[in-house]
């Protein structure tokens, strides 16, 4: 069963942190940030990929199976790992890319708008763009020395939260989202009440880091309390030997995470995605942390979760970005100039 698509309100760590701005390889391909026009790698047999900090491991792991097969057969990769804004704004600016994975679509809004990506990227497939899934999880530092059992112990004085910034990180605003969404309410209507609570989650941030990846990073080093995370994210940390526990609250936030090929993209970046969406793929994803996003994928041997065997549990009241208005309401009233978050940090 797709163990993600519910709607409605219903390695080391610190080595993959020093790693996260070089590339992907696989079959002896090159690393590095790419270079040269928007185009991409400038040849047919090499897929220049600009990422979101988080998915490089899993991109890893993709790009090697990848090259074991048919269709993979010779392609080599270059790769760019970083802060999922600042990655969108490098390749607007002319970063060469043939595969861009954004943490979220308005990312990729920004791509289709500079013409680098086509407007029609998320029709595409049944996953219609979407290639990589996971929820907002609560990480704590092991054997839960704060006892922290949901979203209402971490606003408690004395909690110091860890999070991305929504200034240049795609995890934060999945973050700050989580949070909001989980205080609605059963009808998901008491925005009063959401808000309330943001406010005060935003009042115990300690630290708001530039990535996702850059905040576990400060968890790990001794930041805070609690870290606002990716449900990957934490169970990567854990697979990693980091000591951190991770709660999946009863209320939490659909994190969906979009991938499109340029407009100059070689055949082989387009088979790349399709590889990745496949069933063969999202084990990979699986393995990794992620969600599948298709029906039919079962995921009983993830290394680093609560339960490797069952590592996704379903959550009870799971919202998505539509239940919120979608990204384009979204993105501007919580973190626009005038929006939500962005008066709540004044």
């Amino acid at each position: 069963m797709n163990v993600l698509r519910g709607r409605g309100r219903t390695a080391t760590v610190l080595a993959l942190l020093a790693a996260s701005a070089v590339g992907l390889s696989a079959c002896g391909s090159n690393s590095g940030s790419g270079s040269g026009s928007s185009g991409g790698g400038g040849s047919d047999s090499e897929v220049d990929i600009v990422g979101f900090s988080v998915i490089k491991s899993a991109y890893d792991d993709l790009g090697e199976a990848f090259a074991k097969t048919a269709d993979g057969d010779g392609v080599t990769f270059k790769s760019s790992y970083g802060a999922s804004g600042a990655q969108a704004r490098a390749v607007v600016a002319g970063q060469a890319a043939d595969v861009v994975a954004f943490s979220l679509e308005p990312d990729m809004t920004k791509v289709v708008e500079a013409g680098k990506v086509a407007e029609d990227w998320n029709t595409v497939g049944d996953t219609k763009g979407i290639a990589s899934s996971s929820v907002v999880v609560i990480a704590v530092r092991k054997g839960n020395p704060k006892n922290i059992t949901g979203w209402d112990d971490i606003v408690k004085d004395g909690v110091g939260i860890v999070t991305a910034d929504p200034g240049t990180s795609g995890a934060a605003k999945w973050n700050l989202l989580g949070a909001y969404a989980q205080a609605l309410g059963e009808d998901g209507k008491d925005t009063e009440a959401a808000e309330t609570y943001l406010k005060s989650f935003i009042g115990n941030v300690v630290s708001w880091n530039d990535s996702g990846r850059n905040a576990t990073d400060a968890f790990l080093k001794g930041t805070g309390d609690v870290l606002i995370s990716y449900e990957n994210e934490a169970i990567a940390a854990r697979a990693a030997g980091e000591e951190l526990d991770y709660i999946v609250p009863d209320s939490t936030l659909l994190i969906e995470n979009p991938v499109a090929v340029t407009t100059d993209a070689p055949e082989a970046s387009a088979k790349f995605i399709e590889y990745i969406e496949s069933a063969e793929g999202q084990k990979i994803l699986a393995a990794d942390g992620f969600r599948p996003v298709i029906d039919g994928v079962e995921a009983t041997q993830t290394e680093g979760a609560n339960d490797p065997a069952n590592p996704f549990p379903t959550v009870k009241n799971l919202t998505t970005i539509d239940d919120l208005g979608g990204w384009s309401t979204v993105d501007d009233k919580f973190f626009g100039d005038s929006g939500i978050v962005t008066t709540l940090r004044k």
